[in-house]
């Protein structure tokens, strides 16, 4: 087979490669499934997405159900959202949603809400379908000292325009925690509470918790109420257990100072007694200077001696007399 015969076998495949890198450049079977749908789109306006690199399937087809649905979407609209970063299918079929609850949505505060994190679809079912969140168990302390556990469930609808920069759940838990936490405090008697658990919700929902948050609080119910620990007398238990160490610590600072005066009257006598020993030892000196110098004479020194030896012997006789009757009394 020479080059003349295969010439028509290579027109034929660089034509059938040809309209096959077209048919993957140029989405023509979205194209004509756009116009098949009404929606009026150029086929250079489907190059022009190729070249933006924007998939064109995910603009063409919300783009297709939002005419279905009766919405005036904009190609620019949804092109200039994908390549924000935002989820345009789901943005349209919360514009859809929207549309059939009457709820006032436009496309830039959709778009809005997407780019900011926020599902809007979700927050458009919540609008229509409100939500329970229901808290943990929180703890209030009445004024006569007990306990008071309440669970409480919040009802909320999401508000559409504040979606963007508005609290979440988190802080309408927290809100509605520091409520009842607030309430049960204030209430004189915890059986207060138990009577009229509905006081709590009441009290809660006029506070307008829901301002600047996300959601609007439709109502607050109180699902469960508990009773609790006996704060009170834990807390006036600790403080006589306190009072008690304080007064333990007084008394044996008291004790440790009446130990150190004894011993310190100890030393004194002791020392009194080293004095009375010093004296004592003078008292021979003084004799026998006074036998020199001649002021006191041999009787004068017996009589002395005399009158030393009674002395110790009355103070012996008194020792025994003293040890007889401790005896007699034993």
């Amino acid at each position: 087979m020479n080059f003349e015969e295969l010439m028509p076998l290579i027109i034929i495949a660089v034509i059938l490669i040809a309209v096959a890198i077209l048919f993957t450049f140029i989405p023509v079977m979205l194209w004509i499934s756009a116009l098949a749908a009404g929606v009026k789109v150029g086929i250079f306006t489907l190059i022009g997405m190729r070249l933006r690199r924007v998939v064109p399937n995910r603009v063409i087809n919300p783009l297709i159900k939002a005419h279905k649905a009766g919405l005036n979407v904009k190609t620019n609209q949804l092109e200039s959202h994908y390549l924000a970063g935002g989820n345009v299918d789901r943005v349209v079929n919360a514009l859809i949603a929207a549309h059939r609850a009457n709820i006032e949505l436009p496309f830039e505060r959709g778009a809005a809400i997407d780019l900011a994190g926020r599902d809007v679809l979700e927050a458009v079912q919540m609008s229509v379908n409100p939500k329970v969140i229901e808290t943990p168990f929180i703890a209030g302390i009445a004024m006569d000292g007990i306990e008071v556990k309440a669970k409480a469930r919040i009802t909320v609808r999401a508000n559409i325009d504040r979606l963007v920069g508005g609290a979440g759940e988190d802080t309408v838990i927290a809100r509605v925690g520091e409520g009842v936490v607030s309430t049960i405090g204030s209430s004189e008697a915890h059986t207060k509470v138990l009577e009229n658990p509905d006081s709590i919700s009441h009290n809660v929902l006029n506070r307008g918790l829901d301002a600047g948050t996300a959601f609007e609080i439709l109502s607050i119910d109180i699902a469960d109420v508990d009773i609790g620990k006996n704060i009170g007398a834990i807390l006036q238990t600790d403080q006589a257990e306190a009072d008690k160490n304080i007064a333990q610590a007084k008394a044996e600072e008291r004790r440790a100072m009446a130990v150190a005066q004894e011993q310190e009257m100890v030393a004194r006598v002791q020392e009194m007694r080293a004095k009375v020993v010093e004296a004592e030892a003078d008292v021979p000196l003084a004799l026998a200077e006074a036998l020199r110098s001649g002021n006191l004479g041999v009787m004068d020194y017996m009589n002395y001696k005399n009158i030393d030896a009674d002395t110790d012997m009355r103070d012996s006789i008194g020792k025994l007399s003293e040890d007889n009757e401790e005896h007699d009394q034993k």
